[in-house]
């Protein structure tokens, strides 16, 4: 067994991270915690020990992902299996094919081991099902990509699913909604380990559109924008967009859309999976996070003109599905010119 990539510097070992990939595992699942993770060394002193990856799969090797393209894996499962030092954080990423990785007796037998040994259990994405699999979630509250959540919550009825969260902590487990909130939950491991100013820095430096919540939702006003096919809620979904400073109650967007109440809000949800109040809240929402970031317009101003009316109506909306209040949010992850990124001295 290959020992040599164990790092320790005046003492101190390196945290050891253990990502566990499979088949068809998304590559942005395994890539992009990552990144997240390693990237923090690029923040601290030159000598800090921080993190030390080990990805495992079946067999060391080449491990081809969803993508076409493969990952190394640097143990097999039976030679991780005998490293006897302990493990600060397991990872079991997510894919096309978890369905196949919940049928490997090997790797389930892997991850209930490695997660008795680990301080912290993380899954990205489908890697929930793994999880669920071998017990782990039960009693916990957890997600995994929106699509998934329904099949999550019917398999393992046990599980506490929270559909909505782009990440969940429970304990020492930490689950994940679909791909790129991976990196989310990588930042908030990075400021539970570093600090808070070293997970901004590594957010701005990946160009990360912020460091979000895991409260917030997974629900985007855009992505639902761009999903209905039917001409008149389409046309409805780009007006709401357009003119959230006006009033946008169903009585309003029906007489729009030239349908009665009941039958517009029908059609509404069946196009969007959504009730219209809640798109228009989002929008609204949406729109306020960026006035938040990049101005400094006052909270009581952008309430209007997003068209929330006062700044307690906002206050409600933002807490409801971004998790934090408007004013919060401002002060944690708006970008300031005044605290843009400095890697350390040398770093690459």
């Amino acid at each position: 067994m290959k020992k040599e990539h164990y790092m320790q510097t005046n003492g101190q070992a390196a945290r050891r991270v253990v990502m566990v990939v499979y088949p068809d595992a998304h590559i942005l699942d395994v890539v992009g915690p990552l990144e997240v993770l390693t990237g923090a060394k690029m923040f601290l002193p030159a000598e800090t020990p921080t993190y030390e990856v080990h990805v495992v799969a079946s067999a060391a090797g080449a491990v081809r992902t969803t993508s076409g393209l493969s990952i190394e894996a640097h143990e097999s499962f039976a030679d991780a299996r005998v490293d006897d030092r302990p493990i600060d954080t397991l990872i079991v990423a997510g894919g096309h094919g978890t369905l196949g990785a919940m049928e490997d007796r090997e790797l389930l037998d892997f991850v209930e081991f490695a997660a008795s040994k680990a301080d912290r259990v993380v899954s990205i994405c489908t890697g929930a099902m793994i999880l669920a699999e071998i017990g782990i979630l039960d009693g916990k509250r957890a997600t995994t990509h929106w699509w998934w959540c329904p099949i999550l919550e019917k398999k393992y009825p046990k599980v506490q699913v929270e559909p909505d969260a782009i990440y969940v902590r429970d304990g020492n487990i930490w689950t994940s909604a679909g791909v790129t909130t991976g990196m989310d939950l990588a930042l908030s491991l990075v400021e539970l380990d570093w600090g808070h100013d070293v997970a901004l820095q590594v957010a701005r430096y990946n160009v990360m559109y912020m460091m979000r919540p895991g409260g917030q939702t997974q629900f985007s006003a855009h992505l639902i924008a761009q999903r209905a096919e039917d001409p008149v809620i389409n046309s409805t979904l780009d007006y709401v967009l357009g003119h959230l400073d006006q009033p946008l109650s169903v009585t309003a967007l029906a007489a729009r859309a030239c349908m009665s109440e009941r039958t517009f809000a029908r059609k509404f949800k069946e196009e969007t999976k959504v009730t219209p109040a809640h798109y228009v809240e989002a929008a609204r929402v949406q729109a306020a996070r960026v006035e938040l970031e990049q101005s400094d317009t006052g909270i009581e101003q952008i309430a209007v003109s997003t068209g929330f009316q006062s700044a307690e109506r906002m206050r409600r909306a933002f807490q409801r599905h971004v998790g934090v209040s408007a004013s919060d949010y401002r002060e944690r992850f708006r970008s300031s010119a005044s605290n843009l990124f400095q890697p350390r001295e040398g770093a690459k």
